[in-house]
């Protein structure tokens, strides 16, 4: 089994990380899979293409068509950007599972689909932080989880690992540094131990599957920071078009909603499910940011689902 770590040579958020990976001990040249190159580092193997990085579909069967090596999980280095051009260090799964057939996907993925939420997102992020704070990149960094969104299409656990928000940082090297680190240490690579490595017969088996808020997650990440925390993928708002019957009451019947929010809830509460082998996943809704019919209504839909929901101390 092994790791893809992918990065691309357009996007300097995404090879400053990886060019510092590999100035790392241990790496050799690899196979290339088509004309990408590959460098290889025990069960690690990373990937420099030339492309968008939401744009190389199916790395995983590619990489396993043409090595024989089952791949495990993959994990992309990427820029972020903001509006607010807030610098910053994001984690996240990665699916467009609201999105209706016919829609045209802004940045890849593949309508009505969700990656599996790589396990180490939760523990990454708090390692992430730990980095950062030990590299004075804290507080002019904010170091935090982001919703679900955006391709490529994958079918192993999937995280994005990003810098933002402006050019200036992108090619920032203490950044850089900081998530090539991140890779390091949380693959085990430095001889230690690998970081989040799922184990279903763990006793904190209960998983987060985020319902609502920003994109930024804020009530989902209250949680996600504290100690041994498991998170799926994260739903923010605008991944749970919720289609307002009219009456706008409490009382309104999930079926005359319309919109493509249950089938956001269901692909990525499927998702998570087949990341997390023998866990519980429990959905911890944004309460707040959700009018009386919409909560309602998701309330009444998670129930039909059998899926569970969770307080913080749940988890």
């Amino acid at each position: 089994m092994v790791t893809l770590v992918v990065a691309t040579t357009i996007d300097p958020a995404s090879i400053g990380p990886a060019s510092a990976l590999l100035a790392m001990p241990g790496w050799h040249p690899g196979p290339f899979l088509q004309d990408i190159p590959s460098f290889v580092n025990g069960e690690v193997r990373l990937l420099k293409h030339d492309n968008s990085i939401v744009a190389e579909d199916h790395l995983d069967k590619r990489w396993e068509e043409a090595t024989n090596e089952v791949v495990d999980e993959i994990i992309f280095l990427s820029k972020h950007t903001a509006v607010s051009n807030r610098p910053a260090l994001t984690v996240h799964p990665i699916g467009i599972p609201h999105l209706r057939e016919d829609d045209v996907p802004p940045q890849g993925g593949k309508p009505g689909w969700a990656a599996p939420p790589s396990p180490r997102i939760g523990p990454w992020l708090r390692l992430l932080k730990k980095i950062a704070e030990s590299h004075n990149l804290i507080p002019e960094f904010e170091v935090t989880l982001e919703g679900t969104h955006h391709g490529p299409v994958t079918n192993s656990p999937t995280m994005f690992l990003e810098i933002g928000s402006t050019a200036e940082y992108w090619k920032r090297q203490d950044a850089a540094q900081a998530i090539a680190l991140l890779v390091w240490e949380g693959l085990g690579l430095g001889g230690c131990g690998a970081v989040g490595n799922w184990n279903r017969s763990s006793d904190r088996n209960k998983v987060l599957l985020g319902i609502g808020g920003g994109h930024y997650a804020p009530r989902h990440m209250d949680v996600v920071l504290k100690d041994g925390v498991w998170v799926g993928h994260l739903l923010s708002g605008y991944s749970l078009p919720m289609e307002d019957p009219g009456q706008s009451k409490v009382d309104t019947n999930v079926k005359d909603i319309g919109g493509t929010w249950k089938q956001s809830i269901r692909v990525a509460f499927e998702a998570t499910q087949s990341a997390f082998p023998g866990g519980e996943v429990l959905a911890h809704l944004d309460h707040k940011s959700f009018k009386g019919w919409q909560k309602s209504a998701i309330m009444g839909f998670l129930a039909k689902q059998n899926i569970r929901v969770g307080k913080p101390e749940d988890f």
